[in-house]
């Protein structure tokens, strides 16, 4: 909509002249035209907007629709969203939740059904123009820490499109009352120690699944690809040319097919790791619950995740809060150092085509309210990206354990510069593929490079 707003703003100029020429439709595909449609869509649109106004000004309701995919958040964000709703009586807010949220919202843009605030981000929709400059709200970044703020800034225009409220880590949550048993004094930072570690727990507790890997959950083994391989490569290359090297697909740097790169590498790893039972013989069909069950019941001896599953684990066994330990992915490139994810979470887009920006801004104000961001920080067990928000959002055991672990491995961010075309999931969907025998390890790299390129 926006190239539409432009267009039409052009076709203004040039038919005064007497000139005829195109517009987007409403999918942002040329059409052919007359110049007459066209003009007549314009006028179409312009009337919409103004009648919309006009009813936000007359006090009519307006619905705002909040899209997601953080399934851990949903009860505490409703709570808000009905806080706010019932504070005033002129906006209504309502969330939805999908939960394979990256793909859905690609779904919404090409139909026009596009939420009005999301938290789903990508660089090819940013380069597409689908969010809001946000830039100018001075009001939040004011409150905000400068890593976070800078975590948040569009490498290519130096310009802010969403806006986070909390920051998160992940890695290897462990049982530390586990490993003491096994005489297990540190968590390994090189990959051969770290699968000689899980070997040794297979073998003393054969009952215990050493490494639980929920991979029917195309997001979760994303995360993988996004951490492990993606985090190697940020380490060796550094955050900002990193981000630089992808947005420009710069292969020769990033080497995601070559059979001795990152993802080749990574694919040997995992396979190795499944073909000698290292992980749940279920990695396919394996939830996120069932695993959260297998780590507080004992069966399992460490998961990979991201400071969210905190809650999950404490709701299912609250005596666990003394017993989880934290740290970060092991170097599994030779002469690599371990990482570990320390980045912006729970990040809010605007949509750059909403006729209700000032009310986004409105309840994103409510939103951002130290006393909403503090309860929000205790749900979703993720310290604040507001300087002026206090929150106890970990038990203090595990974040002694998070800050060693931040003080010990290279901290990396999202992978926020991936293509439009290719998401999180998708990388998901290729990992399941891997363990489902599709792929060697060399046809995977292969395969992750091509979809890559096809995306950008």
């Amino acid at each position: 909509m926006r190239r539409k707003k432009v267009t039409a703003l052009f076709l203004a100029a040039v038919m005064t002249a007497g000139i005829l020429t195109g517009c987007g439709d409403a999918a942002g595909q040329p059409v052919k035209d007359n110049g007459a449609g066209t003009q007549a869509q314009d006028d179409a649109g312009a009337q919409d907007k103004q009648e919309a106004a006009q009813k936000t000004d007359s006090g009519e309701k307006v619905n705002i629709k909040l899209f997601t995919g953080k399934i851990e958040t949903i009860d505490v964000m409703n709570e808000i969203i009905d806080d706010f709703n019932k504070s005033q009586d002129r906006i209504t807010v309502e969330q939805e939740y999908q939960k394979d949220a990256s793909n859905i919202i690609k779904v919404k843009f090409a139909s026009g059904e596009v939420p009005d605030i999301m938290t789903t981000y990508e660089q090819g929709f940013v380069d597409e123009g689908k969010y809001m400059d946000i830039s100018d709200q001075s009001a939040w970044w004011d409150r905000m820490s400068p890593d976070m703020k800078a975590a948040c800034t569009d490498v290519k225009t130096g310009k802010t499109y969403r806006v986070c409220t909390n920051m998160t880590m992940a890695g290897f949550f462990y049982n530390k009352e586990m490993f003491n048993e096994l005489g297990i004094a540190e968590f390994p930072d090189q990959w051969d120690e770290f699968e000689a570690m899980l070997t040794k727990i297979k073998t003393e507790k054969p009952d215990v699944v050493p490494w639980f890997i929920f991979g029917s959950e195309a997001w979760h083994l994303g995360h993988l690809i996004e951490f492990i391989p993606h985090g190697y490569v940020k380490s060796e290359l550094g955050t900002i040319e990193a981000k630089k090297a992808m947005l420009e697909n710069r292969q020769e740097e990033l080497k995601f097919g070559d059979s001795d790169g990152p993802m080749a590498v990574f694919a040997t790893r995992m396979k190795a790791l499944q073909d000698k039972g290292l992980i749940n013989e279920d990695v396919l069909t394996a939830t996120n619950d069932n695993c959260v069950q297998d780590f507080v019941s004992g069966k399992t001896a460490m998961f990979s995740n991201g400071m969210w599953a905190i809650s999950s684990v404490l709701e299912a066994s609250p005596e666990m809060a003394d017993k989880i330990g934290f740290a970060p992915y092991p170097a599994y490139m030779p002469g690599s150092s371990p990482v570990v994810l320390s980045a912006e979470d729970s990040g809010y887009a605007i949509s750059a085509t909403t006729e209700h920006k000032e009310e986004c801004i409105e309840f994103m104000n409510f939103l951002f309210l130290p006393e909403n961001q503090q309860k929000y920080c205790e749900v979703a067990k993720a310290p604040s990206a507001f300087q002026d928000v206090t929150a106890n959002w970990a038990p203090e055991a595990v974040a002694d354990e998070v800050a060693a672990a931040l003080e010990n491995a290279v901290n990396i961010g999202y992978t926020n510069e991936k293509p439009a075309g290719f998401s999180g999931d998708d990388a998901g969907r290729m990992l399941q593929g891997l363990f489902a025998g599709q792929y060697t390890p060399e046809q995977f790299a292969q395969a992750y490079a091509d979809a890559w390129n096809d995306g950008i």
